[in-house]
């Protein structure tokens, strides 16, 4: 899942691709380069990043939606407004990818099942402002999952089979480095819910704290470690920058390993 962020303010790359012509071209770019599917979002949901208007997000994402929307992979809308979401799957969007596993919005569980879209249920705990003030857990793992096993179940009853959801532990939203290093090395335990694991951990403070302290753009091999190990323990979907880079890893990765089916793709 190739990454195509229309903001000012992202953690890795924000404001590269503001304006539409530059969103289309790097979502473009991103499918030449392997992605088999692209995640475009018009508001950061970095840690400490402030709300936007459901105007603003439609002015940022819709012409970038339409302008990919001939690009021949699936586009999926990063939002978490029902009307955000209602309008990027009129424009052309198939899923939708929302940090609030459909939650923050009381529309958003009846916009996605009448719409047929496809979704990603991502765990986060509190609001992107406030998530990383002192997070805790007694078991994160067993804490997240009964999460998005309490939201799978109510996409379900909405009438969202789950055959078109996926989820994410939301790597980095509400969890310290211990939380994180928890979740990527029990990730099997995801499993259990039945449906595609999908993995954002590409170029995360993540991978700083486990090494030096680099800044984002100096965190391409960590993030493609985290990634394979991601793979090993079952994730289907990487949610990565580094598109080309990933697929690469991913190809050497599956042919030691003896062959898999396994989908690149970008933050």
């Amino acid at each position: 899942m190739g990454v195509v962020n229309v903001t000012p303010d992202s953690f890795s790359d924000g404001g590269e691709t503001l304006e539409t012509e530059a969103a289309v071209a790097r979502g473009r770019a991103l499918i030449a380069a392997g992605a088999h599917m692209l995640d475009i979002g018009g508001e950061s949901t970095r840690p400490g990043a402030a709300p936007v208007p459901a105007e603003t997000e439609l002015a940022r994402i819709i012409p970038v939606v339409r302008g990919l929307a001939d690009a021949g992979v699936p586009l999926s809308v990063d939002t978490r407004k029902a009307a955000v979401m209602e309008a990027a799957l009129a424009a052309g969007a198939a899923v939708i990818n929302d940090v609030t596993a459909l939650a923050g919005d009381e529309r958003s569980l009846s916009v996605a099942a009448a719409s047929g879209a496809s979704v990603v249920l991502m765990h986060m705990r509190g609001e992107p402002a406030t998530m990383q003030d002192a997070p805790r857990y007694d078991d994160v793992v067993e804490g997240v999952f009964a999460h998005l096993e309490s939201r799978v179940a109510a996409c379900e009853a909405a009438g969202i089979p789950r055959h078109r959801i996926a989820v994410d532990p939301g790597i980095g939203f509400g969890k310290t480095v211990a939380h994180n290093v928890d979740l990527l090395r029990r990730l099997a335990r995801f499993s259990d819910l039945g449906c595609p694991i999908v993995i954002g951990v590409s170029r995360k403070s993540l991978i700083a704290g486990l090494s030096r302290g680099e800044p984002a753009d100096a965190r391409l091999a960590g993030s493609l470690a985290a990634a394979l190990a991601a793979v090993e323990a079952g994730a289907r979907i990487l949610r990565v920058h580094d598109v080309a880079e990933t697929a690469q890893a991913l190809a050497v990765w599956r042919a030691l390993r003896g062959g898999g089916d396994v989908a690149g793709t970008a933050d």
